[in-house]
């Protein structure tokens, strides 16, 4: 089992290039099984998910190549997709294979779909994705721990339905975005979720020949069409993996560009970030931060896009954990979100938790020592930690930060950081 042994203390500076997005990567993958022509995919991230999905995908007949010349180039192609079925055995360490679901059942009527695994951060409960999908019309049974779904006897298509969830969700927002584009009549999808990835799986599925609008607010409306086509489609640049090194330079001081990052979509952190004292610039297809000296802890709440998102909220926890004053974070999305906590006490941290609130008194230094990742983004607050820590730090169990981090350590280690993988 691989390790990140960092050694503290080193300030950062340089470029970095911020890979596409896990979180849009995913839907996409999943997008290609609503045609049976070849979709090509730019920006794909070299991600333990993506090849997870991949597996997955492949499972069911779909051919998926990587290019040679273009690791991030992926074609696939579902014309002879043979069992349109998700097993517990491929989809056990990733929660995004419920994404499947909406375009197997839109194409082919039917689908078999483990209930998902992942992260223990909380319950991302899937109710919200069967009754939405029942009210298109499918019949759908849980059953020995799968979802059985299908159309009704006779009935070719999913219709068009009006759509209102319970609560804001990321997957159950794409999962009826996919399968309202091959269903009869109209659909309106009422607390949609906002992300900045669910508006790039909508242009993917426009690119196809669907029919979208209302994508990036809280209504969309779909029209349904017979049949999608292919497409070449480049995957967004990930919002948290560019956050992710804001708060590492933030944290550790510095002065870095990061390419292709999308200012637009981090509203929220950027903020937060000039209020504690850094400077961050942006452009087209850039962003830079400038940090110097010991910044202001930061208060705040995480919330759905465009609030602070809940994947920055660890990573920003380690910066508030050596800045000047006592911070509070309150977490609303998952409820088990501060698992890092503990691992950072043992790097000298001083955190309390209250219920659903950190509070957080900054601390002059940190002293390395070796943690345990718990969870994707506790990984990375715990690798932020390890660079401003003194000595050495070992982090262990980071086949967590592989899951959504494309070759974290050597960009680091390009503007920088002393941090190199180890095995056990």
């Amino acid at each position: 089992m691989d390790k990140l042994r960092i050694k503290g203390g080193n300030s950062l500076a340089g470029t970095v290039d911020i890979s596409g997005a896990k979180n849009a990567a995913l839907p996409e993958l999943c997008a290609a099984l609503l045609t049976a022509q070849t979709v090509t995919l730019e920006n794909v991230p070299g991600l333990q998910d993506v090849a997870t999905m991949l597996k997955l995908i492949r499972n069911m007949g779909v051919v998926a190549e990587r290019s040679q010349g273009a690791p991030g180039t992926v074609t696939l192609n579902a014309g002879s997709l043979s069992s349109p079925e998700a097993p517990y055995e491929l989809v056990k360490t990733m929660r995004a294979s419920v994404l499947a679901l909406g375009p197997l059942l839109a194409r082919f009527g039917e689908a078999t779909v483990s209930l998902p695994g992942g992260c223990a951060i909380g319950s991302r409960p899937v109710d919200q994705h069967i009754k939405g999908l029942q009210a298109m019309g499918a019949e759908i049974a849980v059953e020995h721990g799968y979802m059985l779904a299908r159309l009704p006897a006779g009935q070719k298509r999913l219709k068009g339905a009006n759509i209102t969830t319970d609560m804001v969700t990321v997957t159950g927002t794409e999962n009826f975005l996919m399968a309202a584009t091959l269903a009869e009549g109209e659909t309106i999808l009422e607390n949609a979720a906002q992300e900045p990835e669910i508006g790039d799986l909508a242009e993917m599925l426009i690119k196809m020949g669907a029919k979208i609008e209302g994508h990036g607010t809280r209504r969309i409306c779909i029209q349904g069409v017979q049949s999608l086509h292919g497409c070449t489609h480049p995957v967004v640049a990930d919002r948290i993996e560019a956050g992710t090194f804001l708060c590492a330079v933030a944290a550790a001081g510095g002065d870095v560009v990061l390419r292709h990052g999308r200012a637009d979509h981090l509203d929220a952190l950027i903020e937060k970030l000039r209020e504690a004292g850094t400077t961050v610039t942006a452009g087209d297809g850039f962003i830079r931060i400038q940090a110097q000296g010991r910044l202001k802890a930061q208060s705040f709440r995480t919330t759905e896009y465009p609030g602070f998102p809940t994947d920055m909220q660890a990573q920003f926890m380690a910066l508030n954990a050596i800045a000047e004053g006592t911070s509070t974070v309150t977490e609303t999305i998952f409820e088990n979100r501060f698992m890092h906590v503990n691992e950072m006490v043992r790097l000298g941290a001083k955190i309390q938790i209250e219920g659903k609130m950190a509070v957080t008194e900054g601390v002059e230094k940190l002293s390395g020592a070796t943690v345990m990742a718990t969870d994707l983004r506790a990984s990375a607050s715990l690798v932020i930690a390890g660079l401003v820590a003194e000595g050495e730090t070992l982090v262990d169990r980071i086949y967590h930060l592989d899951r959504g981090y494309d070759r974290m350590e050597t960009k680091l280690r390009g503007i920088g950081a002393a941090i190199e993988r180890v095995k056990s």
